[in-house]
């Protein structure tokens, strides 16, 4: 039986010591869309079902063939578990899918399969011990403009990734991908063509995330994942009407689900660990890999807007409990928060969009952080088309900091915002008692560029490369 390459994957998600998840898309050939599949119902149809199989580098053999079902309902696709791995070791393995009747489906693993027409990938396990260094790349909004069924600007932004591979590719090594927001732009210039259904939306992710370069890394590297408001709409919800929260929502997160988080850490594994199973209740999840901590935050879904300030939300009570309960949760490992939006450095001018517009809920976070002592927790961001990073400090406490790291755009075609935008000294505005000073600012990188951060219990680097691989600062920061 012959496996077929996937038509979109594979994505290497969520990555732990013990076990891989790893999505990927099939395709119905026997019919010419997937209404006439259904038409068809149990009678005479074949279905797409995915196979993956892999092995520790060094051994000859694969192990059998592991199976997973590609969903109708979720465009399909379907994310494979990997049990049974052994920390910071590498593997290898093939993933594609196979036509079969319903007859074949408990015997695929037993069939002789033909896998010579699939790539084989490699990647590492993730690292229990905490003292354990880690590197990891990330970025956010790569602009990819799709009109009445064409692209434009469609290799320059998976040129990014083409330098990332070339990193890795010379040696470098990367533990982690995290992409933080825009990693599709469904509104096309806010006005021109956008995104409304589910399937518009589908075809969005399987162009964006079927480009050479990118299907490569993500192949490769564990890949994690937040949306920012080009999933939905720009500046989402701040236009939305009643039509768009019944209709263009739901669509744009039923696509986001699919493509973006199906493989994360968000959703539970089955009593046996065979498959990811539940329906989620929220879009933020945590993980950890070496050294480090990761919460990544949803703040675009849960927004409360508001005249009054403090009944702004740029995430729910809820969402805030949880990353409390996260920061002291006494794991000795060092927190980083990914958030689409930046805490900080904020805009020069009012700008209600991003963190600085929801004063109420980042004094909330910062306070808890100082009150608590809990050093060192570092803020990953992106959306502002620029590059930097900064710390904040307690006047009457200066040993005392938050760090802020802003990596955007992996590609935006027209102008990016300059250093002149941000307020990048000074007392950052907060409703709290504290004076919070920003110090150690900048320099701005106003460039397509992707950041690499290289961090161990002491000390991290932050390296920003142009979208063609230029190293162009290099900046340590010290706790």
């Amino acid at each position: 039986m012959k496996v077929h390459s996937l038509t979109v994957g594979p994505i290497l998600g969520a990555v732990t010591g013990s076990n891989a998840r790893i999505f990927g898309r099939g395709e119905y050939k026997n019919h010419t869309n997937l209404w006439a599949w259904f038409k068809l119902g149990n009678k005479k149809k074949n279905e797409c079902i995915g196979v993956v199989r892999i092995r520790a580098v060094g051994n000859v053999d694969f192990g059998t063939a592991i199976v997973f079902k590609m969903n109708p309902n979720f465009d399909i696709t379907g994310v494979a578990i990997i049990n049974n791995l052994s920390p910071e070791q590498e593997y290898e393995y093939q993933m594609g899918w196979v036509e079969y009747s319903w007859k074949l489906k408990q015997r695929i693993p037993e069939l002789n399969l033909d896998w010579s027409e699939i790539k084989t990938y490699k990647f590492k396990s993730a690292a229990i011990d905490i003292s354990q260094p880690r590197s990891f790349i990330f970025g956010s909004c790569r602009y990819l403009l799709r009109l009445f069924g064409g692209s434009w600007f469609d290799d320059r932004g998976d040129k990014t990734f083409r330098s990332v591979l070339q990193q890795i590719n010379s040696g470098v090594t990367t533990d982690a991908l995290i992409m933080l927001g825009d990693q599709i732009y469904a509104d096309d210039l806010n006005f021109v063509a956008p995104d409304k259904r589910l399937d518009e939306f589908c075809v969005r992710y399987r162009e964006v995330f079927s480009q050479p370069y990118i299907r490569e890394l993500m192949a490769r590297i564990p890949t994690y994942m937040t949306l920012d408001d080009h999933e939905i709409e720009d500046n989402w919800p701040a236009k939305a009407s009643e039509k768009d929260l019944i209709t263009l929502f739901p669509a744009a997160i039923h696509a986001y689900i699919i493509y973006q988080l199906s493989h994360s850490p968000l959703f539970e594994l089955s009593t046996d660990q065979s498959k990811i199973t539940g329906n989620p209740r929220k879009l933020w999840y945590s993980f950890s890999d070496g050294c480090c901590d990761f919460f990544v935050t949803d703040v675009r879904t849960e927004r409360y807007l508001s005249d009054v300030e403090n009944e702004r939300q740029i995430i729910s009570q809820e969402q805030m409990e949880a990353i409390k309960e996260w920061l002291t949760d006494n794991s000795k490992r060092i927190k980083f928060i990914a958030s689409s939006t930046p805490l900080f450095p904020d805009f020069k001018e009012i700008n209600l969009d991003k963190w600085s517009g929801f004063l109420h809920q980042r004094t909330e976070l910062l306070d808890f952080i100082f009150a608590n002592q809990i050093e060192p927790v570092i803020f990953l961001s992106g959306d502002v088309h620029c590059s930097m990073s900064a710390e904040i400090i307690d006047d009457h406490h200066p040993n005392f900091k938050i760090i802020s790291i802003v990596s955007s755009a992996f590609f935006w075609p027209y102008p990016h915002t300059q250093a002149s935008s941000f307020q990048l000294d000074g007392e950052l505005k907060t409703d709290s008692s504290h004076r919070y000073r920003l110090i150690n600012a900048g320099p701005v990188h106003s460039i397509d560029n992707f950041t690499r951060v290289t961090v161990d219990k002491s000390a991290l680097k932050v390296e920003v490369f142009s979208r063609k691989g230029k190293l162009c600062d290099t900046k340590k920061h010290t706790w």
